[in-house]
């Protein structure tokens, strides 16, 4: 497994994450077996949020952290806040008593006394930076939150948020995978009169290349906005046949291979899986452990179906 530095105190976290939401569909003691089998792979970052559902997610990873203590310990926990669910209506509030209630509302409920990264999850259009940088400093003065971020934010959300802080943003965790690449599309048709030239993203990459920000790619395996898995799609004949390819010559899964194409995209990468299979686990942490060639990366992006100018 290969590592990268994160945070302040430039922390050694796995460019492998586990995302916790589906933890739910487990008991205490398969939860248990997940993280020990992560730990095995090399596997040290957690991802969760307070709103996977509804706070149940965090319970079970909290309990499972009191059955085997040593767990906590051994892993750099992530969590995010910021998604609001109402009986009536969901929306998004990062306002400072909002962001801290929920901070203590987490660590109840993974039994433990730190976050040692906290994201903010998705934009929030009303949001006051110096508020937030209010709620953050508290967060860190208290010791509750070691390291600070976002998920989804634009390079100029990113500025925005950041007047009113005084620790840095490590991380920004978006939709990457094979078979969702708007934020590269854009850079390969520039000044060109295509749909791909369009930039929805405002250059996330290249911002969070340039400010030494950690971008962590959900959905990694999903294309579209959680219409299914490509590999093994017959949507994606073209790209499964290159990726089975590939494969059969580093005598790895298609699946690694397609993890291993979106760790390739920047230095600071991470790429968060979300499987409860022990098993899937142990193969997915194989990604962090090969890399592709330049050739074998854009041989992929091309049979994904993208053309270049």
């Amino acid at each position: 497994m290969k590592y990268i530095e994160f945070g302040a105190n430039k922390q050694k976290v796995s460019k492998i994450a586990l995302g916790c939401m589906r933890i739910p569909e487990l008991n205490v003691l398969e939860i248990v077996n997940l993280l020990e089998t992560s730990l095995d792979a090399g596997i040290n970052f957690l991802d969760i949020a307070d709103c996977y559902s509804k706070g149940k997610a965090e319970s079970l990873l909290g309990e499972a952290f009191s059955k085997q203590t040593s767990l906590r310990d051994n892993f750099f926990l992530q969590s995010k806040c910021g998604i609001r669910k109402d009986p009536d209506l969901t929306y998004y509030d990062f306002s400072k008593d909002y962001i801290i209630s929920c901070v203590e509302g987490s660590l109840k409920r993974l039994n433990t006394d730190h976050l040692d990264c906290l994201l903010l999850h998705r934009p929030d259009a009303l949001m006051d930076p110096s508020e937030i940088g209010e709620a953050f400093n508290k967060l860190l003065s208290d010791g509750k939150v070691l390291n600070f971020g976002v998920s989804n934010m634009n390079p100029m959300q990113m500025k925005y948020l950041k007047s009113g802080l005084d620790c840095p943003i490590c991380a920004n965790q978006v939709q990457l995978s094979v078979c969702h690449t708007p934020m590269i599309n854009a850079g390969f048709n520039t000044n060109m009169d295509n749909d791909p030239a369009i930039m929805r993203d405002g250059g996330i990459l290249e911002y969070c290349k340039l400010n030494g920000i950690v971008v962590q790619a959900w959905s990694v395996m999903q294309y579209g906005f959680f219409k299914g898995v490509f590999v093994g799609s017959p949507l994606y004949l073209k790209l499964n046949s290159v990726l089975d390819k590939i494969a059969s010559e580093l005598n790895v899964s298609s699946q690694v291979v397609a993890i291993a194409w979106v760790l390739k995209v920047a230095k600071l990468m991470q790429a968060v899986i979300g499987t409860t299979k022990a098993t899937r686990v142990i193969d997915s942490a194989k990604a962090g452990d090969i890399e592709l060639t330049r050739k074998q990366w854009y041989e992929i992006y091309l049979a994904a179906g993208n053309e270049l100018p």
